[in-house]
């Protein structure tokens, strides 16, 4: 189970269902859902209740954070306990927060359009979003 914290935008929600579609196809035979802490559905409890009925023995919830904060070290591992409670016939394992992977830098250098050897020069400093596609902001930080 992905857990994030929610959102009252729907297309961020709507986000970790597409990051638990894709471990649905990388681990077939595999219960994956996705759940939020607060402001959307479904909640924790409901994610490991739909589990639970769908026969999973053991639950292993995965905070979908960056940063070792209070919602992936103690949120989460606390709404998990309450959930264990409701469900004493069920394993529930809490594992670390996503955190930092060598691998997100890529992530980060494609979104920005650059890699380690194009590192972008000091420039005009505009910002735009992805959805204004203006000129990069060309300065570093």
């Amino acid at each position: 189970m992905l857990v994030d914290h929610g959102s009252r935008r729907a297309e961020a929600n709507a986000q970790l269902e597409r990051v638990a579609e894709r471990l649905r196809h990388r681990l077939p035979g595999w219960i994956v859902r996705a759940a939020h802490m607060e402001l959307a559905s479904p909640s924790v409890d409901e994610a490991v209740a739909a589990c639970a009925a769908e026969g999973a023995g053991e639950i292993v919830i995965h905070p979908y954070f960056l940063a070792p904060g209070s919602h992936g070290a103690v949120d989460v591992p606390e709404l998990a306990r309450r959930a264990a409670l409701r469900h004493p016939d069920v394993s529930i394992r809490v594992t670390e927060p996503l955190g930092f992977d060598e691998r997100l830098l890529d992530v980060i250098l494609e979104r920005i359009g650059g890699t380690a050897a194009q590192a972008p020069a000091a420039g005009s400093g505009s910002a735009t979003t992805a959805d204004d596609p203006g000129p990069r902001s060309r300065r570093r930080g």
